[in-house]
């Protein structure tokens, strides 16, 4: 019997690719630095019975429309903005994710990200290569403090929570804002809940960590970002669009907040640009959240079982729609 067959659509770990050799026959998009292009996207999904999803490509209806062989998506990501869930549902295409294997290290990054815009880091940083070093003096550089301050949550989810664990060590008063409030967290790390507008005005540092959903997209705007203190540093670990660029970069401009430090943007790559990157109150970093050489291969290989499980009539371990199985179970 013929192996399934599978696209993987960038270069992954040995490790995972190992996990679908074993089940399937496997053809890579084998450039480490570039994204496959849309045509060879297509065909290579026209070929494939199930694909391994690595980055920002859009799986839409129409592409799952071009493609109709494949019936496996394994999103090597734990969001999936970038599938119509909706729509492969409405096919009987499975979609699976890679939750919980990145929480701390992107929870360490998020951390990271507080401190490095607050304490100016990057700034330094660029004070001393350019030269403009003269010297130590009672004023320079002063940044504002992260032991003792008003931590702000925007999303406690796994994530979320995992910051507010690290934040117990600095010593910090927790708020947070989600769609319900999570008791079992407040216990946890003694958090409260806040409506968002609250959370806003009372945070010294505010950390994004919703989803992309319809509902998300631009709720940090220019609103939002009126009412933080002036002091008050954003940081933003979840997807570009959550925040409003513009909003944000003039907010920034004006010192109406002291700082944000950046790991997502609207447009990714970001362009060198971007009016945000000529701000010195701007720490930003290229979409690395949770990229440390353990989780991006424990995300690999995750995604790979999930496929491979998929493809062999096993329950994968992180299904999206699991509708679409328990469907296919009553399937005479």
């Amino acid at each position: 019997m013929a192996k399934p067959r599978v696209f993987v659509t960038r270069r992954i770990p040995d490790e995972a690719l190992s996990i679908l050799r074993t089940a399937c026959e496997v053809h890579t998009w084998d450039h480490e630095d570039e994204p496959v292009p849309q045509d060879e996207l297509v065909r290579g999904l026209q070929e494939a019975d199930g694909a391994l999803v690595v980055g920002p490509h859009r799986i839409d209806a129409a592409l799952m429309d071009a493609a109709p062989r494949c019936r496996v998506y394994a999103n090597m990501a734990v969001g999936y903005d970038n599938i119509d869930v909706a729509a492969a549902t409405a096919r009987g295409i499975l979609i699976t994710n890679t939750p919980g294997v990145l929480t701390e290290t992107t929870a360490d990054l998020a951390f990271g990200l507080m401190i490095a815009a607050a304490r100016r880091l990057y700034e330094g940083q660029r004070t001393i290569v350019e030269g403009r070093w003269k010297g130590w003096s009672p004023m320079f550089m002063t940044g504002q403090d992260v032991y003792g301050a008003t931590l702000g949550i925007v999303g406690a989810g796994r994530i979320g929570q995992a910051v507010a664990r690290r934040a117990r060590g600095f010593d910090m008063r927790i708020l947070y804002h989600n769609r319900r409030p999570n008791p079992a967290f407040e216990a946890e790390v003694g958090a409260s809940y806040r409506l968002l507008d609250d959370l806003l005005r009372e945070s010294d540092f505010v950390v994004v960590l919703v989803p992309l959903t319809p509902e998300t997209r631009g709720l940090i705007g220019a609103r939002e970002l009126a009412l933080m203190k002036p002091t008050a540093v954003l940081v933003n670990a979840a997807r570009g669009p959550v925040v409003d660029e513009r909003a944000l970069y003039e907010a920034l401009r004006d010192r109406r907040i002291y700082a944000a430090g950046l790991d997502v943007f609207d447009r990714e790559p970001i362009p060198a640009d971007h009016p945000l990157l000529s701000l010195p109150n701007v720490t930003a970093v290229p979409h690395i959240g949770s990229a440390t050489v353990r989780t991006r291969t424990r995300m690999a290989t995750l995604a790979a079982e999930n496929l491979v499980a998929a493809l062999t009539g096993k329950q994968p371990p992180t299904p999206v729609n699991p509708e679409v199985l328990r469907r296919e179970e009553r399937q005479p």
